[in-house]
Formats: C-alpha cells, sequence, structure tokens
C-alpha cells in the first residue's frame, strides 16, 4: 500500500514555497531549520519526485513542485477554514481585498452601508494596481478588469467600467499624469500613448493628480465612477471607448464556500452595483 504525505508534510511545503527557502518557512511555521530541510527531503523521498531546486537563492519550485502546490490549495482553504472553526466567535476574520486605487477608495467609502460591527468579518482593503497572488493569500477577494483564466478561481461580473478626461474647466489645457515610470494602469498607458506631448506635469499617485487636476494645471484621466461625483471637476468630453471594459470579482473556489467570505463577496458585489445615487448616499 502506498504510503502518501502528511497533511503536516504538505503545510510545510507550501510554506516553503511561499517563502521561496528554508529560513523564511521556518520563521513562519516555528519549524527548526535542520527539521524542515529532513522534512523536504523526506517529502521528496515519499513522492519519488523533484520538487525544489536548491541554490543560492534559496528553494525555487520545480514543474513537479509547482504542480503539488496547485493541487495542494484546497488544503490551504480547508486548513483556514478549520483555523477559523477552532477560534470560533473569539476573533472576527479580516478579508483582504485588493481592487485599484480608485475602487478601492470607492469601497473604502460605502463600505459602512453594508457593513456592521456585528458582522464576523471585518474588512481590509489593499489598494493596489498590481495582480495580488490570491493563490498565496496575498488577498482573499479581488477586484480584477477582466474574467480570471485560472481553473481554481470563481468570478462574477459586476458592471461596465468607461474612463472619460476631466478637468477643472473645460478651457484646460494639457494633461497630469502618474511619473514616468508609474504608468501601469491601462488608462495610464492610453494617456502617454495618445497624448504624451500634452502631458504639462506629473504626481506620485491618483490623488495627488486629482488635487492638481482640480487646481487647473491640467487634465486628468479617470474611471468615470470616480470623476463623475470628485468635487470641482467635470468630465470635459465623451466616455474613451479603447478603455470600456467589464469588471469581475474574483476569488479561490474553496474560499468562497467560507461564511464570511461569502459575505464579504455580497457586501462589495452590493457597492460596485449600485447605482450612482446610492453609491453617493442620497
Amino acid at each position: 500500500m502506498k504510503v502518501m504525505p502528511s497533511l503536516d508534510d504538505i503545510r510545510l511545503f507550501l510554506a516553503v514555497a511561499d517563502c521561496d527557502g528554508l529560513s523564511g518557512a521556518a520563521r513562519a511555521t516555528g519549524t527548526p531549520l535542520p527539521t524542515l530541510s529532513r522534512r523536504m527531503n523526506g517529502l521528496e523521498r515519499l513522492t519519488g519526485r523533484r520538487l525544489f531546486l536548491r541554490g543560492p537563492q534559496g528553494y525555487r519550485l520545480t514543474a513537479e513542485g509547482r504542480g503539488l502546490a496547485e493541487e495542494a490549495e484546497a488544503l490551504r482553504a480547508a486548513a483556514g477554514r478549520i483555523e477559523r472553526w477552532q477560534t470560533g466567535a473569539r476573533a472576527k476574520l479580516r478579508v483582504r481585498i485588493t481592487a485599484g486605487s480608485w475602487t478601492a477608495r470607492h469601497l473604502a467609502r460605502g463600505i459602512g452601508r453594508v457593513w456592521s460591527p456585528e458582522d464576523d468579518w471585518m474588512p481590509e482593503f489593499l489598494a493596489s494596481n498590481a495582480v495580488l497572488d490570491i493563490a498565496r493569500r496575498e488577498a482573499d477577494i479581488g477586484v480584477r478588469n477582466r474574467r480570471p483564466e485560472q481553473a481554481w478561481m470563481a468570478g462574477r461580473r459586476t458592471r461596465n467600467l468607461t474612463y472619460g478626461i476631466y478637468a477643472a474647466g473645460p478651457e484646460v489645457a494639457g494633461y497630469v499624469s502618474l511619473g514616468e515610470g508609474m504608468a501601469t494602469t491601462p488608462s495610464e498607458r492610453w494617456l502617454r500613448a495618445q497624448h504624451a506631448d500634452e502631458i504639462v506635469t506629473t504626481a506620485s499617485t491618483g490623488l495627488i493628480a486629482v488635487d492638481m487636476a482640480r487646481a487647473g494645471l491640467g487634465r486628468i484621466v479617470m474611471p468615470c465612477f470616480a470623476g463623475d461625483r470628485e468635487p470641482g471637476l467635470t468630465r470635459v468630453g465623451p466616455p474613451i471607448a479603447a478603455l470600456t471594459h467589464d469588471e469581475w470579482l474574483v476569488c479561490h473556489h474553496d474560499a468562497r464556500h467560507d461564511p464570511p467570505i461569502r459575505a464579504a463577496l455580497e457586501a462589495v458585489r452590493r457597492l460596485l452595483t449600485a447605482p450612482q445615487s446610492e453609491a453617493e448616499g442620497r
């Protein structure tokens, strides 16, 4: 009868994979380095497969190791649910929600309409234009600009997003952009591709760029759900067709069955799909 790896070995394996080496995994799990090394060597012998490439840069997963990590994701989610079950009502689950800066700001402003202190989850917002890794638990819920492609990801379309050009008035010329090398979003790339010669100044964050546009320094490209409600700014043209796209609410397939995650998903969905008047609290 073939001996299967223990769940504890899989837990330690995922920690090593997450930390790209033994030292970080030892700190994260409280396992001594020699023990961790012995357990990973034993796991490779047991499975008969090479899981790691060992070198000066740490432990890197081989193709076989990546395959095991993908298969083990369901165990990670189950372990989290068991841990929350064990702690019971003693602690709220912090649900990490990642979105672009404008959407994260929109959600943070409206969260009080869909969440209360009596709920069994606490929202934690991660404003980032980078795609955080839900598989590695960098976030629990993501708001993305495309349908998820991974088989283990669940996705639900929320709304169609449009972008426009905003300014303190139609007479304002030129554009405010993020600094060179910071144009990571489709809207910033579009601006630099279409109006590079008209960029008159830059800012380090989108919020600072809004304040500069409000002061009349230049125009700014923003999602219409944010720009239409920004005091002191007016839309100075039609929506930009090239930037229109669907928005998706995503999470891990297994995590969405967890009651706190499910409640958070519904709360975020309500905020994203609410009519403008409701979103503004009117």
